[in-house]
Order: C-alpha cells, then structure tokens, then sequence
C-alpha cells in the first residue's frame, strides 16, 4: 500500500529527514567559506526551523504551540552546544535568535494558512 503525500504519518517522515538532513549540515560541515558563512548562515537558520515547524505542525497535530516551540528551540541549542563542543564553531545567541524568528514566521504561516480553502478541504478532510 502506499503511503499518502499528505498524510500526518508522511509529514513526520519528511520532518525526521530534515531533522536528520539539519543536524549533519549543522555540525559536520568542515569547509569553511567566510563571506558565504557570514551572508548565509542566519537565513539558513531562518529557513531551517520554518521548515521544521511547518512540518511539525502538519506531521504531530496533537502537539500543543508550547510543546512545539520548546521542542524546536531545545534541537536549535542542541545544535550550538555541538557546534561549540566539537570546536566546528561558538555557541551564536543570534543563531537561536534565527531559530526562533523562523518558528515565529512559521506559527503566522500556519495561521494563515488555515483559513484558506486548501487548508479547509484537503488538509482537514485527509487527517
């Protein structure tokens, strides 16, 4: 049988992998390229933890906003303290300060988002 695109079960499969894909990229890296690191690195963590919580969202609906946002900022510190441990990087408070702007955009995403029609009809009716 195959498994929905959409299904809640398919969303917690495509956070794990970006959960997975995050952490490698976070703390494996070790080519260092200044003026990409410096122009990119906090819109990575912007990307990466909307990301992480628009499919939070859609993969594990029992989970309350709290529960949610704790989760993610606990991964994000998590990130850091390896970063700092394994001498790759320091611990960056504006790297958490990136995490939590894009959990932020993420919950006024997912508020919007469910207004609309796509939300109400597929969504709704396939979980």
């Amino acid at each position: 049988m195959i498994m929905p695109l959409f299904s809640a079960r398919s969303f917690q499969i495509y956070f794990y992998i970006c959960l997975i894909a995050i952490e490698f990229l976070a703390t494996t890296t070790t080519v260092h390229i200044e003026l990409v690191e410096s122009m990119w690195d906090k819109s990575n963590h912007f990307m990466a933890f909307f990301v992480l919580y628009i499919l939070l969202f859609l993969g594990y609906k029992n989970l309350t906003l709290v529960l949610k946002v704790v989760l993610l900022l606990a991964f994000g510190l998590q990130i850091e303290i390896v970063q700092e441990l394994s001498g790759r990087s320091s611990f960056s408070v504006l790297d958490v300060f990136a995490d939590s702007i894009g959990i932020v955009i993420g919950i006024v995403t997912i508020h919007f988002f469910k207004q609309t029609k796509i939300y109400k009809s597929f969504f709704i009716s396939s979980m």
